[in-house]
């Protein structure tokens, strides 16, 4: 009888002394997730927000792995002749677009009492165009950048593509691409402390499902609309129609079909979202065209795809 009541007895002291290890892990894990939080924390001058990049993470780190993702879509896309009239369109309005980005940036961080980093100074702006039907385009840490053809009937014409390409633009210099990178390290950080913690499985799905429609979709959606008013600016000041942007995306609802999801499970905000958003920043792009495109006044229709 005495052996059994030792027996029982020390089990519990066992499980008491994994359980109190298991914790010192996850409070361990808790302290350095609030470290790397705080501590990688800073103000982005062209929005005025807090943002998260890492330190560590320089403008060549970002240019390296902006060129290697591109060479690695470069051995799997087909190119359309660099040549070719469609390429030599957009290759002019990128131009345009980088040509306006360092006064774009000190005017908006003007805005906050702040002045800007340049951290864009020395990317290697490149652009190409990728045959396929997608209607889409995007724009690399470091500068490098495609547009896909599928985008070109959607656009229709020169001012609407520069509201698209100033957006993607926007989000390298905005180092969104930084930005996420960072939040991913977080959110490991995290799996890890509740991997540690002795959470089932299936609470562990949920605790992300959660997260990710709390903080990780919705921080999507701040990208995307922090790069739409950049890239508005920007097409403006480089002499682009910003009203172009409202019947852009109009079209773009038109292409998906209104298949998109809703926009809380999405991480771009849905069309009427985004349409009421740059409507709201119309006379602020007129003024910024006003202010920083030489060639006066807006007249006659936009100029269209040739193609």
């Amino acid at each position: 009888m005495r052996g059994r009541s030792e027996t029982r007895g020390t089990a519990p002291r066992s499980r008491r002394r994994g359980g109190g290890l298991r914790v010192w892990v996850l409070l361990a894990f808790i302290l350095y997730g609030a470290w790397y939080w705080y501590s990688n924390r800073t103000v982005d001058p062209v929005t005025g927000e807090k943002v998260l990049i890492d330190r560590s993470l320089s403008a060549e780190d970002e240019k390296a792995l902006g060129l290697q993702a591109y060479q690695q879509i470069l051995q799997q896309e087909r190119w359309v002749d660099p040549d070719a009239t469609i390429s030599r369109e957009v290759r002019n309005i990128a131009e345009r677009l980088v040509a306006k980005v360092e006064v774009v940036e000190a005017a908006l961080a003007a805005e906050h009492g702040m002045e800007p980093t340049r951290f864009s100074a020395g990317f290697d702006w490149e652009v190409n165009v990728i045959q396929s039907d997608q209607a889409n385009a995007f724009a690399l840490p470091g500068g490098k950048m495609a547009v896909y053809t599928g985008l070109v009937p959607v656009a229709r014409n020169e001012d609407a593509m520069a509201v698209v390409m100033g957006h993607e633009i926007a989000h390298a210099v905005l180092r969104h691409g930084a930005q996420r990178m960072s939040q991913q390290r977080l959110t490991q950080i995290g799996q890890a402390a509740g991997a540690l913690s002795g959470m089932e499985p299936q609470q562990q799905q949920m605790v992300m499902a959660a997260l990710g429609y709390g903080y990780l979709l919705p921080y999507a959606r701040k990208h995307e609309t922090e790069a739409d008013e950049v890239g508005l600016m920007l097409a403006a000041a480089a002499c682009f129609d910003p009203r172009e942007a409202v019947p852009l995306w109009e079209r773009m609802d038109q292409g998906s079909g209104g298949q998109a999801p809703p926009e809380y499970a999405s991480t771009h905000p849905s069309t009427q979202s985004r349409i009421a958003h740059l409507e709201s920043l119309m006379p602020k792009a007129l003024e910024y065209r006003e202010r920083f495109c030489e060639n006066g006044a807006l007249a006659g229709p936009p100029a269209q795809f040739r193609n």
